[in-house]
């Protein structure tokens, strides 16, 4: 029965996990990403459609995106889109392709962005602790309806601490790794 408690935590909190690591990859780092235009999506002949489904997208040198739209009539719908987006991103076209110029980050907004790679760790490390305080609960629920014994329930309630260690600490590594790339120039 706690197996069951302490799987289900440690998928929900490798869910959080995931969701830290998808949100990181649309921080700017001071290097183009192609994850810096993920958000967009265009009209593609009444349909709202991501970005991707219709051009290329690729990162030539670590300060340009490329877009490489697959029909050309699309060029002024996805500048439309980039703008409309609020990015921050100023698109340059040439006809055929557009271009994102990423100018050099400041000091000062490299120390806005650790800031909120941090908030992001943080807000991880809550829903983190959220997952351990269900467990917890529902191990405590169980002891209460006889479900599993006092001893069981005292190991199930270690073992849900030693893993929310484990992940929290594992958030932490994350951050830090992201705080180098980000502080890096």
């Amino acid at each position: 029965m706690s197996k069951t408690v302490i799987d289900g935590m440690a998928q929900n909190m490798d869910k959080s996990l995931q969701s830290l690591k998808g949100d990181l990859t649309r921080v700017r780092t001071g290097r183009a990403s192609t994850a810096l235009v993920e958000p967009v999506h265009v009209d593609y002949y009444g349909s709202n459609v991501p970005l991707n489904q219709v051009a290329n997208v690729t990162t030539p040198d670590a300060r340009t995106i490329q877009i490489s739209p697959w029909e050309g009539n699309m060029i002024g719908a996805i500048e439309k889109a980039i703008f409309a987006a609020n990015l921050g991103l100023t698109p340059q076209s040439d006809g055929k392709v557009i271009r994102i110029p990423l100018p050099q980050m400041t000091e000062e907004r490299r120390k806005e962005m650790v800031k909120l790679v941090k908030k992001m760790g943080e807000d991880t490390k809550v829903a983190l602790r959220t997952h351990r305080r269900d467990a917890n609960e529902e191990i405590k629920s169980q002891e209460k309806d006889k479900a599993v014994s006092q001893d069981d329930a005292k190991k199930a309630m270690e073992l849900i601490q030693k893993k929310t260690d484990e992940k929290t600490a594992e958030v932490d590594k994350i951050i830090a790794g992201k705080e180098k790339e980000i502080m890096t120039i």
